[in-house]
């Protein structure tokens, strides 16, 4: 008997040596890790009492001895693989504690706190001794974990090729999901509301009619993050990664049995996911949890498991507000090319000057100048011109390298004349650099690119990625990708230029250490719209502050006020599609979908025909000091509130994907102040199919105790203006 107990006892104390467990700062989110016989290394986390992760393993499979002769790599369709599953013994286990306060250059928050309890697991494995680190990082909105890569005594362990990452996700249940499928060349897919066990069956449909030029579906269980879900009992959760730098993008591959999502790397043209030298890490691995959708929304989790701004002087990088030679362009009522004379351009050795320009090239002087007035009159900062240079004959699909220079106008575009008259009228001209995903051949030319901008004033950028990568092979998601990205954004950052990344990587957050990112596509955007095939439902937008936002803005594109193609002169003309939204809707999207980088995409003449409308669109801040999220659901609604940096001035935003009826508090103005507030709401009988251009202004005086009851139609939304009221305002009604 005594030496059962002996054993026992020796047993309890092996495993209180290999786990661990850490609480987040306020108590709710308890962290546990634990080394299982087998060396096994596991994670589970859970919320206020209730199991939100279940046991979950940690590791990897390397491509055995992929380094032969210290740095030469012999490829095999079939190497062997090493496995980092198990077999690992326990070197050490720190913990620590980490609070600041910091200021992002712009942002949702003028201060944003990082405060967090850190475990740091030291691991080897016993076979080669090979070390591995992995660090959690407890938030009381989540949880952040990486594998770190320490220097290796051995050389042969100091270069080495991941296979695949198995890192597990498992759920408790059967959540409700809010998921696109996960691809390896776009996120451009209109979110699919399900239960997870409904993936499998939904993949086909969700994956259907995308209109992208490239894509790459891996699987059918396969999800792309961020993932949100919803538990029966209430708990929102949220997995994605933080901090993609030198890796491949994190996919979710769903095993309906077990309920275990498990994270697939998108690989490279070898079928390999990521090619290494210690010391290095992985991105952060991230779970958001709440019971509370509005607070989900609020985390600042992804920003804070990045690095620090990067940049000693920002005072370059300003918030924009834009419009530009772009909606004419998904219309149909002008083209991006110049001529129909050309049936293969050879960049440097066609002469445009001897061709026949086609009558409806939207980059023209005279319309872009247009713009410049609108703009300058209403008070944008900068207008959008695609379609400016040379090589749009045959830009896409031709597989070709050469393709664009980035500096050489067609003949009807003089760069220097309009960018003198844009700054004449306070206005700047914006960048357009379609990479057509030749690779290679923008690399080659940025510099020259980037200091073709500089010379002609230009401070923003909008790259494009369509079409498949070149070299053939490579992913848009993948290492080679993701090291373009982050290598364009930093020599834009040398020449003080800002990117609008379009067709690139998903944001991981990126953004706080590179503030000169102020936006990515990433998503299904108002574009899709002008598709016959497609479209965009309601809901979508009302998910993707719970999704796609999660790594940083969003350039969305919203601010049409004209919905019905066949009202407009186009190739669209003839058709009975329209954009599913209410104007109402498209101007909540200003403060639910957050960027400081807003387009007014709409063309001038339209926005001639709705000046109430457009005033709160001309009104609305991209940059703020404070935001509150008031209601959420998601895939159902959004209600937002911000506060303009540096002023008093607030702005609410509200969209739904049904008809509904909103309560909605002004309690997040300041006690013992008055205010009156522009109430843009839809009128009788909206609704984004039947009716989307009905809606109502009315002003009123409000504080800190008046409630409203807003209705919003299918599609629809509101949204309101908030200024201090003044002494003049001193008869206003109250707003009712």
């Amino acid at each position: 008997m005594k030496r059962l107990l002996m054993v026992f006892a020796v047993a309890a104390l092996v495993f209180s040596a290999s786990a661990k467990s850490i609480k987040s700062p306020d108590g709710n989110l308890v962290m546990k890790f634990e080394l299982t016989k087998g060396g096994r290394p596991t994670y589970s986390l859970s919320y206020k009492g209730k199991q939100v992760v279940k046991p979950s393993a940690l590791g990897f499979e390397f491509v055995d001895n992929a380094y032969e002769n210290y740095g030469t790599f012999y490829h095999t369709p079939e190497r062997p693989s090493y496995s980092m599953r198990e077999g690992f013994s326990l070197k050490g286990m720190e913990t620590s504690s980490f609070d600041e306060t910091w200021e992002p250059v712009w942002g949702e928050q003028r201060t944003i706190r990082n405060h967090y309890n850190e475990l740091l697991v030291k691991l080897c494995r016993d076979e080669r001794g090979f070390l591995l680190n992995i660090r959690f990082r407890l938030y009381n909105d989540g949880l952040g974990l990486r594998y770190e890569f320490p220097r290796q005594s051995s050389k042969k362990l100091a270069y080495f090729v991941i296979k695949e990452e198995y890192t597990e996700f498992a759920m408790t249940g059967d959540h409700m999901a809010y998921w696109i499928p996960g691809c390896y060349d776009t996120q451009e897919y209109e979110y699919t509301v399900s239960r997870m066990s409904e993936i499998r069956n939904r993949m086909v449909e969700a994956s259907e009619n995308v209109g992208t030029a490239s894509k790459k579906v891996f699987s059918p269980t396969g999800v792309q993050t961020a993932l949100q879900l919803k538990s029966d009992d209430g708990l929102y959760i949220n997995i994605h990664e933080a901090a993609l730098v030198n890796y491949s993008c994190m996919h979710l591959e769903l095993n309906p049995k077990t309920k275990v999502f498990t994270s697939h790397l998108t690989p490279d043209a070898l079928g390999y996911k990521g090619w290494l030298q210690a010391p290095c890490h992985s991105p952060w691995r991230t779970i958001e949890v709440s019971d509370d959708a509005c607070k989900l929304l609020a985390s600042n989790l992804t920003l804070n498991l990045n690095e620090p701004c990067a940049l000693d002087d920002t005072s370059w990088i300003k918030p924009v507000k834009y419009i530009g030679v772009w909606w004419e362009l998904m219309l149909g009522k002008s083209r991006w090319y110049y001529t129909k004379d050309f049936n293969g351009v050879q960049l440097g050795k066609d002469d445009y000057t001897k061709v026949k320009p086609i009558p409806n090239h939207g980059a023209n002087n005279e319309n872009v100048r247009r713009y410049i007035d609108f703009a300058a009159k209403h008070g944008f900062d900068q207008v959008l011109v695609e379609g400016w240079n040379i090589g749009w004959e045959d830009w896409f699909g031709c597989k070709k390298e050469v393709v664009f220079d980035f500096r050489t106008p067609y003949p009807d575009f003089d760069i220097k004349a309009l960018n003198e008259y844009a700054r004449s009228k306070g206005v700047r001209l914006m960048m357009h650099h379609e990479t057509s995903s030749s690779i290679r051949n923008y690399e080659r030319r940025m510099e020259s690119a980037y200091q073709f901008m500089n010379d002609h004033g230009y401070t923003a950028v909008k790259s494009g990625y369509v079409g498949d990568i070149q070299p053939l092979g490579e992913h848009h998601f993948g290492q080679y990708m993701v090291n373009h990205y982050l290598y364009a954004i930093k020599e834009a950052a040398r020449h003080k230029i800002m990117v609008n990344a379009h067709e690139a990587i998903r944001p991981t957050g990126l953004c706080r250490t590179y503030p000169n990112l102020i936006g990515n596509e990433a998503c299904r955007g108002m574009e899709y719209c002008t598709n016959a095939d497609s479209g965009i439902k309601p809901h979508h937008a009302a998910t993707l502050p719970f999704t796609r936002l999660k790594g940083g803005p969003v350039d969305y594109t919203p601010g049409i006020v004209n919905m019905k193609f066949a009202d407009q002169t186009s190739i669209r003309s003839k058709s009975k599609r329209s954009v599913q939204s209410t104007i109402c809707n498209q101007l909540a999207l200003y403060v639910t979908l957050y960027s400081p980088l807003q387009m007014a995409a709409d063309l001038p003449e339209n926005y001639e025909k709705q000046p109430e409308a457009f005033q709160f669109i001309k009104d609305v801040a991209v940059d703020w000091d404070e935001s509150r999220y008031l209601a959420a659901e998601p895939a159902e609604y959004i209600v937002a509130a911000r506060r303009a940096k540096g002023k008093s001035e607030w702005f609410v935003g509200g969209i739904t994907d049904d008809e509904r009826t909103m309560p909605l508090s002004f309690d997040f103005l300041e006690k013992g102040k008055s205010y009156i507030a522009t109430l843009y709401a839809d009128g009788k009988g909206a609704d984004c199919d039947k009716n989307p251009h009905a809606y109502t202004v009315t002003s009123g005086r409000v504080d800190s105790r008046t409630s409203l009851k807003i209705w919003m139609a299918h599609g629809g939304g509101f949204a309101i203006s908030i200024r201090e009221a003044t002494e003049a305002d001193a008869k206003a009604k109250k707003l009712k």
